[in-house]
C-alpha cells in the first residue's frame, strides 16, 4: 500500500491522537505567528517613526559635563567650525543660534505676564538664528508663522527680526516695521526689521522653562545681526547650539564621524545627538513587547516541540508492531520515516491554516493591549520629569538630563497588525522544522531494530 494513503488511514483511525497532535500544533502555530506578527508591526512603527523626526542631528551642550571649580561652563564652537560641519556631504541644511538678552526701546513695550523682570525692564531674549525655519517647534509644527517669512542663511548679517504676534499686536507691528533694540551692555542700539510675525501658542502667564521670559516676547532674529548687538562686532562669532538636516537618516553615523574628524576638540562640551533619544522615547513600547512577544514565542516553540516529540515517541513504541510487519514485508525504513514525517506534515498544516484565519485578529487585540499598558506607563515617566527652575543645572538636585525627555515625540500606542505570504511562510517553515525533529529522534531509535526483534519483543 502507498505509504500515503497508509499515513492518511492512519490519522483517521487514530483520531483522539491526531486531534491532541492538531491542538498541540495549533497553539504553537498561533503563538510563533502571533510573535512573527507584532515583530513585523513593530518594525513598520519603529520606521514610521524614524521618517517622522527626520534625518536630524543636534549639536548641543553636553549637560553632564561639569567645568572647572563644579561650575557648569556653557561651550561656545565658532560658527566657522559650524560652517565646516554644514558643509559636509552628508548634510542638505543646517543652521544655528545665539541668544542674548536684548531691551526694547522707545515706545515699544514687552507682553505682560511671567515672571516679573527677568531680564531686567524692558529686557527679553534675543535669539539669533541661522535658518528659522529649522528651529525644533517650527519643524514640529509647535509655532506657525502667520506673516511674512522665514529667516534664512541669506539674512545672516542683517537685522531681521521675527516677533510673537501678541508682542506685534500690543506695538503695532507689521511687516516692515522697525524696532529698536539695545545690546545686553546697554549701549549698543540698532534698528531690526520685523521679516515674519509668528505663533507661540503658550499662554503668557507661562514662562518659558529655559529662559524664564514670557513667551510672547521671545525674539528671533538674525544671527548676525543679533549677535553684532551683543558684542559689538568685536570677536568671531560664536554659538551654542546648532541643527543638521541630513540628506538621509541612514547617513547619521557618517556624519557624526566626520564632524568629529573635522572639528575635533572644538567640540568638547557638546554632544551630536542623532534624534536617537526622541527615536528611543517613542519606540521604547514598541521593543518591550516585541521582547516579550519574541520570549513567549520562543518559550512555547521549545515547549510545543517537546510535548510533540513525546506524543511521537508515544506513538512510534505504540506502533512497534506494525512496523515490525511492514519492515518484515519488505518495506523500507525510509518509507515509515516518511510516513511518520507525512502524518506530523499533515496535521501541521491543517493547525497553521486555521491559525491564520484568527491569529491575526487575536494579535492585533493583545499587541494593542500590551502595547497601551507600556504606552501609558512611558507617558507617566515623561510627565513625571520635573525641569529645573530657571538658571539651575538641576545636577545639584540629582537630576539626570538623560532622562529629560523630548517635545512632541510621543510613545507609539498603536500597531497594526497584517498576515503577508511570508509570515505564513515563515510559521510554515517553523512548524515543519518542529514536527520533522518531533519526528526523526523517536522513529529513528526504533527502526534502528531489526524487524525480527521488533516482533519478538512485542508491541
Amino acid at each position: 500500500m502507498n505509504f500515503v494513503k497508509r499515513a492518511g488511514l492512519s490519522l483517521w483511525a487514530r483520531k483522539g491522537r491526531t486531534l491532541i497532535t492538531f491542538a498541540t500544533f495549533l497553539v504553537i502555530s498561533v503563538m510563533v505567528l502571533a510573535g512573527i506578527l507584532i515583530d513585523d508591526a513593530t518594525a513598520r512603527a519603529e520606521l514610521d517613526a524614524k521618517r517622522a523626526v527626520g534625518a536630524e542631528v543636534n549639536l548641543s551642550m553636553d549637560m553632564n559635563v561639569e567645568g572647572g571649580g563644579g561650575q557648569l561652563q556653557a561651550p561656545r564652537v565658532d560658527a566657522a567650525t559650524v560652517d565646516e560641519l554644514g558643509a559636509l556631504p552628508q548634510v542638505q541644511k543646517y543652521t544655528y543660534s545665539v541668544w542674548d538678552r536684548a531691551i526694547l526701546k522707545g515706545a515699544f513695550r514687552l507682553v505682560d505676564g511671567g515672571q516679573p523682570d527677568p531680564m531686567g525692564p524692558g529686557g527679553t531674549v534675543g535669539m539669533g538664528v541661522l535658518d528659522s525655519s529649522l528651529l525644533p517647534d517650527f519643524r514640529n509644527g509647535t509655532f506657525t508663522l502667520l506673516s511674512g517669512r522665514h529667516l534664512t542663511a541669506a539674512d545672516k548679517d542683517t537685522k531681521q527680526l521675527l516677533v510673537e504676534e501678541r508682542l506685534a499686536r500690543k506695538n503695532g507691528l507689521a511687516i516692515g516695521a522697525k524696532i529698536p533694540l539695545t545690546g545686553n551692555d546697554e549701549k549698543t542700539t540698532a534698528d531690526f526689521t520685523v521679516a515674519g510675525v509668528y505663533r507661540d501658542p503658550r499662554p503668557s502667564t507661562e514662562s518659558d522653562p529655559e529662559y524664564g521670559i514670557n513667551p510672547a516676547n521671545m525674539l528671533y532674529g538674525a544671527v548676525g545681526g543679533l549677535a553684532a548687538l551683543g558684542t559689538g562686532g568685536n570677536g568671531p562669532l560664536q554659538v551654542g547650539e546648532a541643527t543638521f538636516l541630513l540628506r538621509d537618516a541612514d547617513v547619521q553615523d557618517a556624519f557624526k564621524s566626520a564632524a568629529q574628524r573635522v572639528a575635533g576638540a572644538a567640540l568638547d562640551g557638546f554632544t551630536l545627538d542623532a534624534n536617537d533619544k526622541a527615536i528611543q522615547q517613542m519606540t521604547g513600547p514598541l521593543k518591550s513587547i516585541r521582547s516579550t512577544a519574541t520570549v513567549a514565542m520562543w518559550l512555547m516553540g521549545l515547549a510545543g516541540a517537546a510535548v510533540l516529540a513525546l506524543l511521537t515517541n508515544l506513538a512510534v513504541k505504540q506502533r512497534r508492531k506494525e512496523y515490525g510487519v511492514l519492515l518484515a514485508m519488505g518495506e523500507k525504513k525510509s518509507r515509515l520515516i516518511a510516513q511518520q514525517a507525512l502524518e506530523i506534515v499533515l496535521v501541521a498544516a491543517v493547525a497553521i491554516g486555521v491559525s491564520s484565519l484568527f491569529a491575526p485578529a487575536l494579535t492585533q487585540r493583545a499587541g494593542q493591549s500590551l502595547l497601551g499598558r507600556e504606552a501609558t506607563a512611558a507617558e507617566q515617566k515623561i510627565s513625571s520629569w520635573q525641569h529645573p527652575a530657571p538658571g539651575s543645572t538641576g545636577l545639584d538636585q540629582g537630576i539626570d538630563w538623560d532622562d529629560e525627555p523630548v517635545d512632541n515625540a510621543d510613545p507609539v500606542d498603536e500597531i497594526t497588525v497584517a498576515l503577508s505570504p511570508t509570515d505564513l511562510a515563515a510559521v510554515g517553515g517553523v512548524g515543519l522544522a518542529i514536527g520533522l525533529l518531533a519526528t526523526a529522534v523517536p522513529a529513528g531509535a526504533v527502526l534502528r531494530l531489526t524487524p525480527r526483534s521488533i516482533l519478538t519483543k512485542g508491541a
